[in-house]
């Protein structure tokens, strides 16, 4: 089954100061703040939520189709995309931009700056849902503030069952608007913080909201997860990693597990099982697409995990 992964491709760009912040940054100067950093270490990494989720996705033998706006610089993106056996299709290239990307500098207290520059991904509405003739199942994952809206719309319109997974681009939105989302979408996802912030924005409660959709997921972290469907709540364990080395893309890995359950008619227990064995692959590696396992493998790490897998 075919399935659109709506959301963004970007660049990564993490450096990391050999310092302290607090030790540079003096609280009686903020008003006229004027630092620099010296970053002898730094690496980029591919990124967005519509490639990792792709990625992902790809790993459990699936079939993503990604749909993303890039700018000028994203050559060697394309390449990997292409190598990858990614289809790009409805990768469009926006003439006179940047493919979005994160500027990241974390210190020796992991605290982090953060800066991010949007670029093509602004431009997302420019692709259309209705091009994408053979996808059968979608998500609409952080992007461009009009393409997440019109893609939602489209993808209700065309029938295509969908998550809405606004992830970091949550704030973007008024109640109303997450409200009408909640209305399309046959699935919604969010981290806990995200559950809240939509509770308050939309004045619903938890479960309220979650009876507007087939099924409503959050995530929790170490904590594990939860997915409220049939009118119940299943519990889904936090799988326990190899190692902890970077939670960058873990939310994007477990959504590639949901689509891979929903796609292939899994029910809600082993899907949300599964796509917690996908976030525990993914947070011992850095970076959101860095880790490589067959399809075998994830198999295996789900029943040392879980037991039986129907596949």
């Amino acid at each position: 089954m075919t399935t659109l992964i709506c959301g963004s491709l970007a660049f990564d760009n993490i450096m990391v100061f050999p310092d302290r912040f607090k030790n540079h940054i003096l609280p009686e100067q903020i008003h006229i703040l004027n630092v620099a950093f010296l970053v002898p270490e730094m690496r980029r990494e591919y990124g967005g939520c519509a490639g990792n989720i792709a990625y992902n996705l790809m790993l459990l033998g699936g079939e993503p189709l990604i749909m993303a706006t890039v700018g000028d610089d994203a050559a060697a993106y394309l390449e990997r995309l292409d190598k990858l056996g990614l289809r790009r299709t409805h990768v469009r290239h926006v003439h006179g931009t940047f493919t979005a990307q994160a500027f990241i500098t974390t210190d020796l207290d992991d605290n982090q700056i953060t800066a991010f520059h949007p670029g093509a991904m602004s431009f997302s509405h420019l692709n259309k849902v209705a091009h994408a003739k053979t996808a059968r199942l979608g998500i609409v994952a952080p992007d461009g503030r009009e393409g997440m809206m019109q893609h939602a719309r489209d993808l209700a319109a065309s029938g295509v069952p969908f998550i809405f997974d606004p992830g970091q681009g949550l704030p973007m939105f008024s109640g109303d608007e997450l409200l009408d989302f909640m209305h399309l979408a046959n699935y919604a996802c969010f981290n806990d913080y995200e559950a809240k912030l939509l509770s308050d924005r939309t004045g619903r409660s938890l479960e309220h909201l979650a009876a507007k959709v087939d099924a409503l997921i959050v995530t929790r972290g170490g904590e594990g997860s939860e997915i409220h469907a049939n009118g119940q709540r299943y519990e889904i364990p936090c799988v326990e990693a190899d190692d902890v080395v970077d939670p960058t893309g873990c939310g994007d890995a477990y959504r590639a597990g949901l689509l891979y359950g929903i796609a292939n008619g899994l029910d809600w227990l082993t899907t949300g099982r599964l796509a917690a064995v996908m976030g525990a692959i993914k947070i011992a590696h850095r970076g959101g697409q860095s880790h490589q396992t067959s399809r075998e493998e994830i198999g295996a790490r789900y029943r040392r995990a879980f037991g039986s897998l129907p596949w």
